[in-house]
């Protein structure tokens, strides 16, 4: 009878030296949990810096808000700026360490760190001021699947900001076409022969946008045609894009930044690009576009795989 009572006393004292898991909330919510004994070396007392790394890394992700740059509304006010968050790590690491040895509380609020965007009001507001390139292309709106290509793309360049000597890659701002971000099936062209694919369309959207920016004196620094003409512009100044293929891009080379404007909607793909008045730019001479374009229209471009030129 003793010896029960002895063995049960100290499983209760052996349970009461196991601290609770590690709570880490975020405004009151859980959002990572942790047991000291998961971060122990085996066989010491000394924390796992390895495991311990991954953990302030999966905090890290679990408690980061991206920042929102200003933008210009379709009113054509602006749009303020929002901060973001992430992790002060630092900070995480050492209410760790406290409650690890015994000395901290197991729950224990996330403490953030802002981070500031890149395009605030105040910079929006002074580089919308100066138009120094623009260019427009029209397309058959009969076509529906194309034409919400256009515009899907077109929208995500809308409001980009390029700094000086920043380079801008048409590939790395709109990412990947797939189904999942919202593309469609539409007509293309590979190897010269007329298919259909994901995203099919928007290489009207990076051609209007090489010519605007050629219109004002950017550096051109990737530019591929397809492999055949396409009726949306001149022949020679179209550019083709594919994901993991060719790509579009173009260095701002000037003392101030430039924003890149874009609509497309009504048969109209338009870019316009802008700087401050500060802006010192050399514009190029380029063809403009006819607004008559033959039915074939609705047949176009864009490749999303790299066997497509």
């Amino acid at each position: 009878m003793k010896s029960a009572w002895l063995i049960g006393m100290m499983m209760l004292l052996a349970q009461a030296h196991i601290p609770e898991p590690l709570s880490l909330e975020l405004q009151g919510q859980p959002i990572v949990t942790a047991n000291r004994s998961d971060y122990s070396l085996p066989g010491q007392t000394m924390i796992d810096m390895d495991k311990l790394d991954r953990l302030i890394d999966h905090a890290d992700r679990r408690t980061y808000q991206p920042p929102v740059n200003a933008k210009i509304g379709d009113n054509g006010k602006i749009i303020p700026e929002k901060p973001g968050y992430r992790l002060n790590r630092e900070s995480f690491k050492e209410q760790f360490y406290t409650y690890y040895y015994g000395k901290g509380p197991s729950r224990i609020e996330a403490e953030r760190i802002a981070i500031y965007p890149r395009v605030d009001s105040e910079l929006l507001a002074n580089i919308r001021q100066k138009p120094i390139g623009q260019y427009t292309t029209y397309y058959n709106t009969g076509n529906k699947n194309r034409s919400f290509n256009l515009a899907l793309a077109s929208k995500t360049i809308n409001n980009h900001v390029v700094f000086p000597g920043e380079l801008f890659s048409f590939n790395k701002v709109v990412g990947r076409r797939t189904e999942d971000r919202g593309y469609l099936r539409a007509p293309i062209i590979v190897r010269g022969e007329m298919s259909e694919g994901i995203g099919g369309g928007i290489c009207q959207v990076s051609s209007t946008l090489f010519n605007a920016s050629d219109r004002a004196g950017l550096q051109i620094v990737q530019r591929y045609s397809h492999s055949r003409d396409v009726p949306y512009v001149p022949p020679g100044r179209d550019a083709t894009v594919s994901w993991g293929g060719p790509d579009f891009t173009f260095v701002n080379q000037y003392n101030q930044p430039i924003l890149i404007r874009s609509f497309a909607g009504g048969g109209t793909m338009s870019v316009s690009i802008y700087s401050s008045d500060a802006i010192e730019y050399k514009p190029r001479e380029v063809p403009s576009t006819s607004k008559r374009l033959p039915e074939e229209i609705s047949i176009d471009n864009d490749a999303n795989d790299p066997s497509r030129q």
